[in-house]
């Protein structure tokens, strides 16, 4: 039986401290084209999705709102990236996370949140992507950030 598109590869991934708290990384190379992971969670009414504080909602159609709070859900670590190297497909009422080019072992998953999260959540603390703030920005942000922790 031939594989689907959308059944997820079984790549080596690891959750690992990243630039937004946690991130999700590949472990070993990952083929263009290809199913990386599916986002899954429990499916919300509309009165959940309205008092929902959590952090992980993905809205798969007008009437389908997926909370991928719980850590099995790999797949929610995977970060915002204003160039990213994954998208999401979205087929049959089911996210799949899709890898938009090679991508190495050891570099950060991340895909485009959507210009409304964008504006709503990031835009105002500042995008920490690799696009956003270059490596030598981040490490003075992340030593003031230490310094900080100490005090």
């Amino acid at each position: 039986m031939r594989k689907s598109k959308f059944t997820p590869g079984g790549f080596d991934l690891a959750v690992k401290k990243a630039r937004a708290g946690r991130g999700l990384f590949a472990q070993e190379t990952i083929p263009k084209g290809v199913c990386i992971i599916e986002y899954v969670g429990r499916t919300l009414t509309a009165k959940e999705e309205e008092t929902s504080r959590s952090r992980y909602l993905f809205e798969v159609t007008k009437k389908k709102t997926i909370d991928g709070w719980n850590k099995r859900n790999t797949a929610r670590y995977i970060n915002h990236s204003c160039r990213p190297n994954c998208e999401i497909e979205i087929r049959k009422k089911r996210v799949f996370v899709m890898s938009k080019r090679k991508i190495h072992p050891g570099e950060e998953l991340g895909y485009n949140y959507g210009k409304s999260y964008f504006d709503s959540f990031l835009k105002p603390i500042g995008c920490r992507c690799l696009k956003c703030m270059p490596e030598k920005e981040w490490k003075k942000v992340s030593a003031k950030l230490k310094k900080k922790k100490r005090a």
